[in-house]
């Protein structure tokens, strides 16, 4: 699937939905290690921007994607509009981060 073709909108510019497949999504479940957290603990000490964490963030986030673009393509979709993230702390030090969006067919306009 092109990912340009996956959007936060509800439309994609220069295309027409000829068919919605349904809601698709991407989960994954994430904790931080031991040493990450004490990484993450000398690092916020000093304050600023605690990379130990924005890695783990974005790893979880990019794999919910790729779950997500898997899902829809399952379905036949070539294309993902409204798509969005939501995470939850399932348990303490334990995150759920969720990628959903609506799985379409498209057509150059």
């Amino acid at each position: 699937m092109d990912t340009s073709l996956i959007t936060t909108s509800i439309s994609l510019d220069g295309y027409r939905v000829v068919k919605h497949l349904g809601v698709v999504r991407g989960i994954t479940v994430r904790s931080r290690s031991a040493l990450g957290n004490i990484a993450g603990g000398l690092q916020s000490i000093f304050g600023g921007r605690l990379s130990i964490y924005v890695e783990l963030c974005e790893r979880a986030r990019e794999e919910a994607y790729q779950l997500l673009i898997q899902h829809a393509q399952a379905l036949g979709a070539n294309a993902i509009i409204n798509m969005r993230y939501d995470a939850n702390e399932v348990m303490q030090g334990v995150t759920e981060v969720l990628a959903y969006g609506t799985a379409v067919v498209v057509e150059k306009e």
